[in-house]
């Protein structure tokens, strides 16, 4: 007599066709993505606004003395007022003190740092060519070691008056003998030597292309929009 032998499972507990499992998966996708682009969306003008905010805070951070800025463009050969409609990738910030006198510009630059990219600003003056401030605006460096290149006071104090020429360089710690270097951070050699590689890079990008001292754009006057506050 042959034995047969039946599953216990109910029908219920079958596995599932595979079809059914591809559908469900499929769905699961599309319900997420539609809610991750909805998120996005709702959140992006927020997002954005902050980002000009902190930007903003960082211009007149970099820029001693300035009370009111205005975005600059490479425009057909020469450094002008942004337009209202025009979003060239590269852009600069004029800084003003007291009556519209010009003090220098703001600079952004970016780079590879030891595990992403460093995007920062620095505030340089073409009448004594010195860089005068440096911010960080993002970076991912290692907590505890490359997160000090905007951490460290004393590194980004490095900063403060800083002339570019030839160019700046990176020494040890300690090892200073000349105006134009950096002191490194011990530990992250390779996150200092980032910032101030990106800051040269960015001088010999901008650098050529700025009016001449005595030339720079004026101050538009009574222009709430680039007021500070």
């Amino acid at each position: 007599m042959t034995e047969i032998i039946t599953s216990d499972k109910p029908a219920a507990d079958q596995d599932p066709h595979p079809a059914r499992l591809i559908v469900t998966l499929a769905l699961a996708g599309l319900i997420s993505g539609v809610a991750i682009v909805g998120i996005f969306e709702a959140t992006f003008t927020t997002i954005a606004e902050n980002k000009a905010r902190e930007l903003r805070a960082a211009v007149f951070k970099v820029l001693p003395g300035v009370s009111q800025m205005q975005k600059l463009a490479y425009l057909d050969g020469q450094v002008v007022p942004l337009p209202p409609d025009a979003s060239p990738e590269k852009t600069i910030y004029a800084g003003y003190g007291e009556g519209g006198k010009f003090i220098g510009y703001a600079i952004p630059g970016e780079g590879p740092g030891f595990q992403d990219t460093i995007k920062l600003l620095y505030g340089y003056k073409p009448a004594d060519r010195k860089v005068v401030g440096m911010e960080i605006l993002e970076s991912r460096e290692t907590p505890g070691l490359g997160d000090k290149i905007y951490k460290d006071a004393v590194f980004v104090g490095n900063f403060a008056d800083l002339p570019i020429d030839p160019v700046i360089e990176v020494v040890k710690k300690g090892r200073r003998d000349s105006d134009n270097q950096v002191d490194a951070i011990t530990g992250a050699t390779i996150s200092s030597r980032a910032v101030v590689r990106i800051i040269n890079e960015t001088n010999v990008i901008w650098l050529d292309k700025l009016p001449a001292t005595g030339s720079e754009p004026v101050m538009p006057a009574g222009s709430d929009e680039v007021a500070h506050d």
